[in-house]
């Protein structure tokens, strides 16, 4: 991925993923970390992403106490079915 100017909401979705993921370089993360603090939809869209990712590996761990029908209901609304068929980590 070339780290390039994000000049707009369209080009910091593309690098949404790898944001989220901690695998950009600082340069091109400190110009999310701008535009999302003066983007009030960039800055819903990064924290509502976030916090579902969060979820969904939180109730893949063994502790989460998260019960397997509230589990497998989170990921098909979530379109994640293909994570359903993975074996239980229970």
């Amino acid at each position: 991925m070339t780290e390039s100017t994000h000049t707009t909401c369209e080009s910091l979705l593309g690098s949404l993923s790898d944001y989220i993921d901690g695998e950009l370089g600082e340069e091109l993360c400190r110009e999310i970390e701008k535009h999302i603090s003066e983007c009030e939809n960039c800055r819903i869209v990064v924290d509502t992403t976030r916090r579902t990712v969060d979820l969904v590996r939180a109730s893949n761990r063994p502790d989460s106490g998260l019960p397997d029908d509230v589990r497998d209901r989170l990921f098909k609304r979530l379109n994640l079915d293909d994570y359903l068929k993975l074996p239980s980590t229970k």
